[in-house]
């Protein structure tokens, strides 16, 4: 990552995360490289500086504007570790959202592709991490439908609360890819992994921690006028 004059990180952040990634630690995340990538990546950066002091909390989600929130730095640990990303995989994010959880996908070596709903945070997204050096490619659009065009990918993860699991999303996946994905309702919602072992063997997981999302809009996600539950 190449950091530009218009950012200030300070013994301070440093010390901030340095910090975050100890309590991450002792929650139970042990993925060396999901760690390293986090202690690299300056969160301070995706927020307002009014929120400076609370970014490096371990659990706390921040306002961005528009209704939205960047994600607890827990939760951006556990999707990113639950993604198991190798250099070069090709990854899909639905809710590019601030832009941190790409920023983290990118120094685990990902090429990533990322879609965000709202036109507004797209663009705050676009230029946080063109000023920050970052090189990937972004979309404003309904995330719920994927990006078939640039299909398949070895993983996409969800930034989302869905009601359910978007089947166009597993049809994007490669052979041996994985969905990262959190389903439930509006106020809560648990944590799946789908494999795709095959195009008629999908493997599912879920992770007992129970999270809360923003919830996922589009034709597959909260907008869509045939809501079914998983």
């Amino acid at each position: 990552m190449n950091t530009n004059t218009l950012f200030e990180d300070t013994y301070r952040h440093k010390g901030m995360r340095k910090n975050l990634i100890e309590q991450l630690q002792k929650k139970g995340m042990q993925n060396t490289n999901v760690l390293s990538a986090m202690m690299r990546v300056p969160r301070h950066y995706f927020v307002n500086s009014f929120f400076h002091y609370r970014v490096y909390d371990l659990e706390d989600p921040i306002s961005i504007g528009e209704g939205q929130t960047i994600s607890q730095p827990y939760t951006v640990a556990i999707q990113s570790h639950l993604l198991d990303i190798k250099k070069g995989d090709k990854i899909l994010e639905i809710g590019t959202g601030s832009g941190y959880q790409a920023s983290i996908l990118l120094e685990l070596g990902a090429e990533v592709y990322s879609i965000e709903y709202n036109e507004v945070l797209h663009n705050k997204a676009k230029k946080t991490l063109s000023d920050m050096g970052y090189n990937l490619v972004l979309f404003c659009g309904d995330g719920s439908l994927g990006l078939p065009q640039y299909a398949p990918y070895n993983g996409i993860i969800v930034t989302a609360g869905a009601p359910f699991i978007p089947n166009t999303l597993i049809e994007q996946l490669a052979i041996n890819g994985k969905l990262i994905i959190p389903i439930g309702n509006r106020e809560a919602q648990k944590m799946y992994r789908f494999i795709k072992k095959s195009n008629n063997e999908i493997i599912q997981e879920h992770f007992s921690d129970i999270f809360k999302f923003v919830p996922l809009l589009g034709e597959n996600g909260w907008d869509t006028s045939q809501m079914r539950r998983y």
